[in-house]
């Protein structure tokens, strides 16, 4: 990279070109004034970033030194709380209070439906997300096992097509029912519906309808291949499917230096203003994709309206631990990403809420920032003030910015009203992480003894505790109706059937979103909130008591003598796959989320989160002597053949198997497990940075 000066600040050209021919043209803002309110944004922040940063180690110097001193004792619970509320861990409850948050959109705060998290750093993926709030459902029922059986080759199944539309009229039938009958058996003209209050407006051969907030449109096409075999000469059903889409500059990219950051930035300020673009083959032609419009009607008076074509964008920024080459201080260190993330992802922002789009993303005059990975209180109070600063720098009225908290960490799940207490004029969500709040327990915990296996973590005391209490605090602190309280993401792309049958659980559970993998998965996903009416549930479940601490602290020991060897080495095989699988593609490829095949071939999601708790499980049993140093080899060293297998057809992959000593990836890998101890939080991205870097060093020269 090379740098210029800029207020003192050394900032890499890339992005000092980025900001200043790109984002700051149209924004209001110079480049004069930019660069030293900046300068001083981070001089005023960065000391306590580091602050913050530095009492997350004491404190688990602390919680390691007691359970060092308590080897082979069994811990006592309250004792164990009393300890962590001495050193400052757990944090007093703060006083019944409901948060303020205004100028929130609809769908966020009175809408139920899917979210999205896709990478920054890929426009396709970006577009697809964007445009996944309306999806076809007989296309998510064709090509997925979400219904039995699957479409035999070539273009069309009738046979498949058949089996769609009664899935399809069965869905009618419990979202829209009718005054007489069922939608299977009704010919001719559209029925009347129960509830005649559901019709919404047509728009041609689009008739909408609306229940539980959401959107159905039914295309009626006599003349298409499928309507014009179907009784009401329905063609298609659509679903208002992925409300949200979060664009990620975290957990799903590998962005390393100033090259990755910009095209992270650019992209979503490019979607920010309706002008990016994807172009890609598709079956031997060329296709442009580009932001889908808003859609037209008119209601039963004949007045014309629209809705919105494309999801409500997020943007999630890095938490507080990393620093990017991208931009140094004065003092010749590294900038804090996040503050980075803060100044030019809300810059960007700016340019929507001054209409420079075809269309708004936020009606309200919202931008909407996730912020992740945050431990306890002071660390949300810390973030809540870094926003207050950017708004000023750029000149934006106070709490424009709307802060999402990841409760994915030990600490802040610990104290999560004292949290969400701190951001209460700013919130806009709150979201379970099970996978990072995995990989925290496992290290918050790493002295106390050898932990359940990954697949035993799911049905763990401390788990079931999380789940529920983040509900339970949400609602008493007034959510419902003003923010989304979210779950996490279903890992599996390919299994839809389970996916319909299990997570309808987070419906149930009073969460009004909840992530999904891919657009197809979204539209399945949105039947679920036809099913139930999660405002309702919220009102049901609203004032039962919280959940107290205890469970939520019961560390998720084993029992390591009903551990056989065999069922050592089939976890440490699995845990040493999923690792190897994930980091290749994330140091000799930069690709920081995708399907990645587990060790039975099983395509899943992987991401930052789930490397977490596979490299901390693998580090865990080895410090407490479950497994040998020696074992942990052996396993890379065999799962790094079948991963070569795995990825046989990927003409960008690099062997490993027989270059294990020349392989970076390998090399990161055992990093990962022989360095967790070390890692801060158990965190992975110290360690990937550092071989990616290289990576790209080498691969120029």
């Amino acid at each position: 990279m090379t740098y210029v000066f800029r207020a003192g600040l050394l900032v890499a050209s890339e992005l000092a070109d980025f900001i200043e021919q790109e984002a700051l043209p149209g924004s209001g803002l110079n480049a004069d004034d930019f660069w030293p309110q900046s300068a001083a944004l981070f001089a005023r922040f960065t000391p306590e970033n580091e602050a913050l940063l530095a009492r997350r180690d004491d404190l688990q110097a602390s919680i390691d030194a007691w359970f060092s001193a308590r080897r082979g004792i069994a811990s006592d619970p309250a004792e164990y709380e009393s300890f962590l509320r001495q050193i400052g861990y757990l944090e007093a409850e703060p006083d019944p209070f409901r948060v303020a948050t205004e100028n929130v959109d609809a769908e966020i705060c009175a809408m139920a439906g899917p979210q999205l998290v896709v990478p920054a750093l890929n426009a396709r993926y970006l577009l697809n997300a964007a445009n996944a709030r309306w999806g076809s459902l007989y296309d998510a029922l064709y090509g997925t096992d979400a219904i039995p059986g699957e479409a035999a080759p070539g273009e069309f199944d009738p046979a498949r097509g058949k089996q769609v539309v009664a899935a399809g009229r069965a869905f009618l039938d419990q979202a829209l029912p009718l005054k007489v009958g069922s939608w299977a058996d009704a010919s001719g003209d559209l029925p009347e519906l129960a509830d005649p209050s559901c019709f919404a407006g047509v728009n041609g051969k689009q008739v909408l309808y609306r229940h539980h907030g959401l959107h159905i449109e039914l295309t009626i096409d006599a003349s298409h291949m499928i309507g014009k075999d179907d009784p009401l000469a329905i063609a298609d059903i659509r679903l208002e499917a992925a409300l949200s889409t979060i664009v990620d500059l975290e957990d799903s990219v590998a962005a390393v230096d100033a090259q990755d950051k910009v095209l992270g930035y650019r992209n979503w300020l490019q979607l920010l203003r309706g002008e990016l673009e994807a172009q890609f083959d598709k079956g031997g032609r060329m296709v442009t994709r580009r932001l889908a419009a808003d859609l037209s009607y008119q209601d039963e008076q004949g007045k014309p309206f629209a809705l919105p074509g494309r999801s409500l964008l997020l943007v999630r920024n890095v938490g507080h631990l990393m620093t990017t080459p991208a931009l140094m201080l004065p003092d010749g260190k590294e900038a804090p990403e996040g503050i980075l993330d803060a100044i030019v992802t809300c810059l960007c922002g700016k340019h929507d809420l001054l209409g420079h789009g075809p269309h708004r993303n936020s009606r309200k005059g919202a931008i909407y920032v996730v912020k992740p990975k945050m431990h306890g209180s002071a660390e949300a109070d810390f973030a809540a003030r870094l926003y207050g600063a950017v708004e000023e720098l750029l000149g934006l009225a106070p709490d424009t910015v709307k802060i999402g908290l990841m409760d994915e960490e030990r600490r802040t799940s610990a104290n999560l009203a004292a949290c969400i207490h701190e951001l209460k004029n700013r919130l806009f969500f709150i979201n379970t992480g099970f996978l990072d709040r995995t990989g925290d327990e496992l290290h918050s915990s790493m002295q106390a003894g050898a932990m359940l296996s990954k697949g035993e973590m799911k049905s763990s005391a401390w788990l079931q505790a999380y789940e529920s209490r983040n509900v339970a605090i949400g609602l008493a602190c007034g959510l419902s109706g003003r923010c989304q309280i979210g779950k996490g993401m279903w890992a599996a792309p390919d299994r839809m059937a389970d996916m319909l049958e299990e997570k309808i659980g987070h419906v149930q559970a009073g969460a009004n979103t909840a992530w999904v993998p891919s657009p197809t998965a979204a539209v399945l996903h949105a039947t679920h909130y036809h099913q139930l009416d999660v405002f309702a549930r919220q009102q049901e479940i609203a004032g039962q008591p919280v959940p107290g601490l205890g469970e939520l602290l019961a560390i998720p020991l084993a029992d390591t003598s009903a551990l056989s060897a065999d069922v050592i080495d089939r976890e440490v095989q699995g845990n040493a796959q999923s690792i190897l699988g994930y980091v290749v593609r994330w140091v000799d490829q930069g690709i920081g989320c995708s399907k990645v095949p587990d060790i039975n071939d099983i395509g899943l999601m992987e991401d930052r989160a789930t490397l977490r708790i596979s490299s901390q499980s693998l580090a865990n049993w080895l410090a407490q002597g479950v497994i040998s140093r020696d074992q942990v080899l052996r396993a890379f060293a065999k799962m790094a053949a079948i991963v070569d297998r795995q990825n046989a057809e990927d003409p960008a992959y690099r062997k490993i198997s027989g270059n294990e000593r020349q392989s970076l990836a390998f090399q990161a890998s055992l990093a990962l497990v022989f360095e967790g101890l070390q890692q801060p939080n158990g965190y992975t991205e110290p360690v990937l940075h550092r071989f990616r870097a290289l990576a790209k060093r080498l691969a120029q020269g």
